[in-house]
């Protein structure tokens, strides 16, 4: 398996001497795995995961979903790794899904199986032992919205635009954030952000709990790190075993409900409104919708 990875994806693994006045030489160890869709590189005990599609603003396609599944086992094998970071590259973290690849369209009677599909390696986000901090370096959008719902903790540019934007799409929400947004900000904020299907910016996430932290775009991923490399001093097990007993106390069950969401967007997208909705997007003008 390691060999396959390293055939497909180009893993390197480098020692990196590193000295600095008045102190001893430290040896830096690096992994780095580049594919053209997502990178993955770790240094010491944490790991960064980027989107990087920057031309499409991060979104997420068909080609994405194996290359992320395949890092993720290759970090769920790591037993050095102590946290990893999620984030994007360029200007967005992630756009959600790449709606001109016409997705919906290829997949018939079988979209219910396919959208779960779609969604089970990013759900594996929570099934890591390791702390996940997403750093929002820029726009987090329907599905890209959710990946961060499902990191343990987040950081947020000031500026950056989130949200669940579904209903405006004509469709039902995917990727479990009709199960994790009223657990993060209570059911009243979370039936009005999805019902809306408004976009807020990191400032209003930071106001409504949604966030753990706010700052300037050039200084996330400085927070983010500085959080990364505190939790890599605590005792790893010790966090572990934390982390289990939060979600095992929260009843956490992201499957089942990621598959009723599967079966309920499945329905939308067969509807004259989620047509109208995408098209709408792409055509960048103010949909119509009809019910229909």
């Amino acid at each position: 398996m390691d060999l396959l990875r390293n055939m497909r994806y180009g893993i390197f693994r480098i020692n990196i001497l590193n000295t600095r006045p008045g102190l001893p030489a430290e040896t830096i160890r690096k992994t780095i795995m580049t594919y053209t869709a997502v990178h993955y590189m770790k240094t010491d005990t944490i790991g960064r995961i980027t989107f990087s599609r920057p031309d499409t603003l991060n979104t997420i396609n068909q080609k994405m979903i194996p290359v992320f599944r395949d890092i993720l086992c290759s970090v769920k094998e790591d037993k050095d790794l102590r946290c990893l970071i999620i984030t994007g590259s360029g200007t967005t973290f992630c756009g959600g899904a790449d709606l001109k690849s016409g997705f919906e369209k290829n997949h018939g009677t079988f979209l219910n199986d396919a959208l779960l599909d779609f969604y089970r390696p990013f759900l594996e986000i929570t099934n890591l032992k390791v702390p996940v901090i997403a750093a929002i370096n820029g726009h987090a959008i329907g599905g890209g919205f959710g990946i961060t719902l499902l990191c343990d903790i987040r950081v947020v540019s000031l500026k950056a635009k989130m949200g669940a934007n579904f209903a405006r799409l004509g469709i039902h929400s995917g990727m479990a954030i009709s199960y994790i947004l009223p657990r993060l900000v209570g059911v009243a904020r979370a039936n009005e952000l999805l019902y809306t299907g408004r976009i807020i910016t990191g400032e209003e996430a930071l106001s409504m709990g949604l966030v753990n932290y706010a700052v300037e775009k050039e200084k996330v991923m400085d927070k983010t790190m500085a959080l990364a490399e505190e939790i890599s001093k605590s005792a790893p097990v010790a966090v572990q075993m934390m982390k289990r007993s939060v979600y095992d106390g929260l009843d956490w069950n992201l499957v089942r409900i990621a598959d009723m969401e599967a079966r309920n967007q499945a329905l939308t997208f067969e509807m004259e409104d989620a047509k109208e909705g995408i098209s709408s997007i792409l055509e960048k003008r103010t949909p119509i919708f009809t019910g229909r």
